[in-house]
Parts: C-alpha cells; structure tokens; sequence
C-alpha cells in the first residue's frame, strides 16, 4: 500500500538532495542516471507542489473569502488591510503584523519577492482568525 503522494525512489532522491548529494551521486547510489535522478525529483516537487494546494483548498472550505492583495503591493502594507478587512466583519486575526508577513511568505513563497507581492493574493479569514492565502 502506497502511504502518501510520492513514490519510495522519489522519497530516496529527496532524502539524498536533502543530505546534499547530486543528482550524479544520487544516480550512482541508486544505479541510474542523472537525466532519470532529474526527471524523478522534478515529478517529487510537482506532486509536492499539488499536495500543498490541496492541503490549502482544503483549509479554506471553513474559510471566507476576506480581500485580494493586488501585485505590486508593498508586504509592509498588507497587514493593515488584512486587520481592516477583518476587523469590518468582527473577527480578530490571529496573528500580530510581523506574524502576519511571515505566515504570508511561507504560505505562498512564489507569490512574494524581497518586500513586493510579485502576483495578486486571495487572502481567507476563519471565524477564528486563522488566515489563508491563495
């Protein structure tokens, strides 16, 4: 029985990148090449990637919609309009400003560069302040 989205040569492959093998390296371990190492690890991050945004639709079924947070926008800004929209339907978020960033940067890293939103974010509110960003 499969546990989880990858497969057992795709866990061994980020095991060993983790570790900070190379792709050669890894390929010599496991007895392949490096193009088949490479073409395996790109499939584990794809599946990663899919597992992340499901995991984050799945937050977000308890979730309402709160605002969008444009591109272009200055990450120091986006917390005030999270509390302000948050604060006109009466919910208190959880978290403070600087907690607020950071949860922005790690929910959606691609979406951020330095201190610019570098595409539009959908942000979510729970009724007990958890947010979501899409």
């Amino acid at each position: 029985m499969k546990d989880g989205l990858l497969t057992e040569r795709q866990r061994v492959i980020l095991r060993h990148r983790r570790q900070g093998l190379t792709q050669q390296q890894i390929g010599d371990i496991i007895g392949t090449s490096k193009a088949n190492v490479c073409t395996i690890e790109k499939s584990a991050f794809e599946n990663v990637r899919r597992a992340h945004e499901t995991i984050q639709f799945m937050y977000t079924l308890d979730a309402r919609f709160l605002c969008v947070i444009p591109s272009g926008a200055d990450l120091l800004t986006v917390p005030d309009t999270i509390f302000h929209e948050a604060s006109v339907r009466g919910v208190k978020v959880r978290y403070d400003t600087i907690g607020l960033i950071n949860r922005l940067r790690d929910s959606v890293p691609e979406h951020v560069k330095a201190r610019l939103v570098r595409d539009e974010i959908q942000v979510y509110l729970n009724d007990d302040g958890e947010i979501y960003f899409e």
